[in-house]
């Protein structure tokens, strides 16, 4: 995993996928569990439409309303890091990432109970599938 421990939350995987193959993966998976892609954002291609280049990097948006509305209930606050995100971009030395909001950065910064919190901690394991060869 990536970057150091003063990573604010985020973690990042590497793959030796493309932006584009990880994220059909994840997006594959994700609908394989029945949990619903909100949006795909593909930022490069937004900014090469603004005549402008930028590496290639795509934002998943994707939750479940039976998971994550409780969890808003709980926590109102909780809805401006839900629905969950992924983001698959790639650096300046063409490797690709994987970077998500880990789940206990996010019970910690909304104060959500550890218990709560267990509907949303799948999201490791689903961007550690998306990352494999």
């Amino acid at each position: 995993m990536f970057p150091h421990p003063a990573d604010n939350g985020i973690v990042t995987v590497p793959t030796n996928r493309s932006v584009e193959q990880a994220a059909d993966k994840l997006a594959s998976l994700i609908e394989a569990k029945q949990i619903v892609l909100f949006a795909r954002i593909d930022f490069a291609a937004d900014a090469q439409r603004a005549g402008l280049a930028m590496l290639p990097s795509q934002l998943l948006v994707f939750g479940n309303p039976r998971a994550g509305t409780p969890l808003m209930q709980a926590v109102p606050t909780l809805a401006l890091d839900l629905p969950l995100k992924v983001l698959v971009w790639q650096d300046g030395d063409g490797r690709v990432w994987l970077s998500y909001n880990a789940t206990d950065y996010l019970r910690a910064r909304h104060e959500v109970p550890a218990e709560l919190m267990k509907a949303i901690d799948g999201i490791g394991a689903l961007v550690q599938s998306a990352a494999l060869d």
